[in-house]
């Protein structure tokens, strides 16, 4: 396969996978060992930055909201969500980093499946209320457990505001906002560690901006479905889809 269509296609999982609950961190190490692709930091940056703009377009109102009133209720959650998150992720960098070589990829895919299946089953009769802070810091503590490849971020935070009680519309809304602030820390991270060395970017203008602007497109799309699927409550496809992609990823990896 030309590189081109690799870098497309890549583009397209990222987009979609990013929002939709079945990781896309997961999804990019299984095609980068399929096409037996070496990591590429430039590349994960300009994903990561049209992924950015997809959340920006479609939730431009609430991020205006944000800026104008920093101390608001919503601002002040997002910092507690975000705390957490961190935490997490220094404590377990050292096996962050190793498990992105896809020793554990299979088995995060089935926590994912798991975790979606529990949650649709447990709460089909739970009331709900409006997120609170002792939600937005569970489902920061879910976030920060999701940046190994193979558990989905937005599953699982989604996932957690449910359990937690908190309405689906809104924990799915949250947990896109959420993810504004990790992205731009792993963008600065990937830059800090490419600012270590040389870069090198051996891949085609055409095919940088085609993997960038379908991220950015297919995001838009994974957002707003993913929203309306959220409501209605039904996540067991996904589900389904991460138990026999884990299965699979057994022989692959």
């Amino acid at each position: 396969m030309s590189i081109f269509l690799v870098l497309f296609f890549m583009g397209l999982v990222q987009g979609l996978t990013e929002f939709l609950p079945v990781s896309s961190s997961g999804h990019l190490v299984l095609i980068s060992k399929l096409f037996n692709m070496e990591e590429s930091l430039f590349l994960s940056i300009l994903l990561h930055v049209a992924t950015l703009f997809s959340i920006v377009v479609v939730f431009w109102r609430d991020i205006w909201e944000l800026i104008r009133h920093p101390f608001s209720k919503k601002t002040v959650m997002l910092m507690v969500a975000t705390i957490p998150t961190c935490l997490i992720v220094l404590v377990l960098m050292p096996i962050i980093k190793s498990s992105f070589g896809g020793a554990l990829l299979p088995f995060c895919f089935l926590i994912s499946a798991l975790l979606l299946f529990a949650t649709e089953f447990l709460t089909k009769k739970k009331t709900t209320h409006e997120l609170n802070y002792k939600t937005a810091f569970i489902m920061g503590i879910a976030q920060g457990f999701a940046v190994f490849p193979g558990i989905s971020r937005s599953g699982t935070t989604i996932c957690a505001g449910i359990l937690a009680g908190g309405d689906k519309k809104e924990s799915a809304k949250f947990s896109f906002l959420m993810s504004i602030p990790i992205i731009i820390l792993s963008m600065v991270m990937e830059i800090y560690e490419i600012c270590q060395g040389s870069v090198t970017i051996n891949y085609p203008v055409i095919a940088i901006i085609a993997s960038f602007l379908v991220a950015f497109l297919s995001g838009i799309f994974a957002i707003k479905f993913m929203m309306k699927l959220t409501e209605k409550g039904n996540l067991k496809w996904f589900s389904l889809y991460l138990l026999i992609i884990g299965i699979v990823t057994f022989f692959i990896i």
